[in-house]
């Protein structure tokens, strides 16, 4: 069953078997108003928790999404390449951003639960 956790620079992330979906949350989008391109990571890519991992591009601001834990990317969500919209009609669904396996499971013991997230976005 797969567990999301969210972080205080409102990323979240979906575990199951070891491998993290990430995204960014709605608030987030919310916002970033409309995006126009997002970065995505190389496969193969080693990222250390707090690591730029992605950039995103929207009529307001470029910003960038961080690793909340270490991993490998395994897959980046290429139809954001023709359609970064995705992710302000899905930020937690189509919209995701990239995948990676985890290395070390237990930095997720530091992440917000979404009860936690939605308190610390008031």
């Amino acid at each position: 069953m797969a567990k999301t956790y969210f972080t205080e620079d409102h990323e979240w992330l979906r575990v199951e078997g070891g491998v993290a979906t990430v995204g960014i949350t709605d608030y987030a989008q919310e916002q970033l108003g409309d995006l126009v391109f997002v970065e995505l990571p190389e496969l193969g890519k080693k990222l250390v928790k707090g690591d730029t991992a992605v950039v995103v591009e929207s009529v307001k601001a470029a910003s960038d999404v961080y690793a909340p834990v270490d991993g490998e990317v395994t897959e980046a969500n290429t139809s954001l390449s023709s359609d970064p919209s995705l992710v302000n009609s899905a930020a937690t669904s189509d919209g995701w951003l990239w995948k990676m396996k985890l290395a070390d499971e237990s930095q997720l013991e530091g992440l917000l639960d979404e009860a936690a997230y939605k308190a610390h976005i008031g």
